[in-house]
C-alpha cells in the first residue's frame, strides 16, 4: 500500500479516484473505464515529476524518512551475493543497528558496512531505528582492518538519524568509538565509497561516510545534527524545524555545490520508495563506475593522500 506524504495530497487523490473506478470495473455491472484511468494516470504522474521537480529541503527530508524507502537490507539483497555478515566487536557484543560482513560486488570481493534502520516495528525496534552503539563502530573498525589486510575495498551504505544518544553508550564510549571508526576510514590503504542513501545524521553518520568518493541519493539528506535538533538549540523550539531544514544546506544538491560530497545519484520522480528496482540499477552503476575507475590507477599511498586531500580540501574555496 503506498503512504503518501503530506505534500503529495494531489497525487494522493487522483490515485484514490483511479482505485475507486477500478473497483467499479469489478462490480457486476462492470463498465469501460480505460479511458478515465489513462486520463487520471496522466494527471498524476504529471502531478507527481511537478511536485519532485520543486522539492524543498524540509520535503526532501520527509523523502528521504520515508518508511518504504529502501534500506541496508535492500541493498545488499539487490546488488551484493555471497552476504556473509559479521558479528561483534570482540570486546562487548554485538550491535544490529549497523550491518558489516563481506561479499562480491559483480564478481568482486568487497567488504560492507551499513545502517540498518529496519522495516516494521519488530525489526526497527531489532536494529534500534539505525542509531548504532559503541559496539557497532567497532565491529566496523574490526571489518574495515580485515579489507585493508587482504586488499578489499570498502563500501558503506549510510542510513541514520545519528549514533544512539543512549546513557549506555555514553558509558561505552561513543564519542571514542566513532571517532576510531572515522580514523580508520581515513586510514584505509583500500579504496572506500560511500553512499548516503537516506538520512546521513551526525557523527554516527561520518563514522563510516568518510571516503575517497562519497555520494547521495537525490532525495537523501546528509547533516551535523537533525533539523528538529537544531531547532531545538538554535530558537528552542521544536517546531522551526522546517525553518532549520531550509536554512542548513542538508540536501545533495547543496552539499554537491559545497564540495562534501562527489556526486549524486538521481532518483525517479516519486522517490526512491516508488522506484525500488530503478534506483538499485542506478546504485549498482555507481558503484560499477567507481571499483572500474579508481582502484586501478593507485596505490596504497595515494589512496590515502587522495582522501586525505580531498577532506582538506572542502570548504577552501568558499568565500
Amino acid at each position: 500500500m503506498q503512504s503518501y506524504l503530506d505534500f503529495e495530497k494531489p497525487v494522493a487523490d487522483l490515485e484514490s479516484k483511479i482505485a475507486e473506478l477500478k473497483s467499479l470495473a469489478t462490480g457486476d455491472q462492470a463498465v469501460s473505464i480505460d479511458e478515465e484511468v489513462g486520463r487520471l494516470s496522466a494527471r498524476a504522474d504529471e502531478a507527481l515529476v511537478d511536485i519532485y521537480r520543486r522539492l524543498t529541503p524540509w520535503q526532501r527530508m520527509q523523502v528521504a524518512r520515508h518508511p518504504l524507502r529502501p534500506h541496508f537490507s535492500d541493498y545488499v539483497g539487490a546488488l551484493i551475493t555471497e552476504w556473509t555478515p559479521l558479528a561483534g566487536d570482540r570486546k562487548f557484543g554485538e550491535d544490529a543497528a549497523l550491518q558489516a560482513g563481506f561479499g562480491r560486488f559483480r564478481g568482486q570481493a568487497v567488504a560492507i558496512l551499513g545502517q540498518e534502520k529496519g522495516s516494521d516495528t519488530e525489526t526497527r525496534l531489532k536494529h534500534n531505528f539505525g542509531m548504532s552503539r559503541p559496539e557497532g563502530y567497532r565491529k566496523a573498525v574490526r571489518i574495515m582492518e580485515m579489507a585493508d589486510r587482504f586488499d578489499i575495498p570498502v563500501i558503506s551504505f549510510v542510513d541514520t538519524a545519528g549514533a544512539f544518544p543512549g546513557i549506555d553508550a555514553e558509558e561505552r564510549g561513543q564519542a571514542e568509538a566513532i571517532a576510531r571508526s572515522t580514523e580508520k576510514s581515513l586510514e584505509l590503504g583500500v579504496p572506500n565509497l560511500s553512499i548516503i542513501i537516506g538520512e546521513g545524521g551526525s557523527g554516527g553518520a561520518i563514522a563510516i561516510a568518510v571516503a575517497n568518493r562519497v555520494l547521495m541519493l537525490e532525495n537523501s539528506i546528509y547533516a551535523v545534527i537533525s533539523p528538529e535538533g537544531a531547532a531545538s538549540i538554535l530558537w528552542r523550539d521544536p517546531a522551526k524545524a522546517q525553518d532549520a531544514a531550509n536554512n542548513m544546506k542538508i540536501t545533495a544538491q547543496d552539499l554537491m555545490s559545497l564540495g562534501v560530497i562527489d556526486g549524486i545519484i538521481g532518483e525517479p520522480a516519486g522517490g526512491a520508495h516508488r522506484h525500488h528496482a530503478e534506483v538499485m540499477e542506478k546504485t549498482g552503476k555507481a558503484i560499477a563506475d567507481f571499483m572500474t575507475d579508481f582502484p586501478g590507477t593507485k596505490g596504497r599511498l595515494e589512496i590515502r593522500e587522495h582522501r586525505r586531500d580531498k577532506y582538506i580540501a572542502i570548504g577552501s574555496k568558499l568565500n
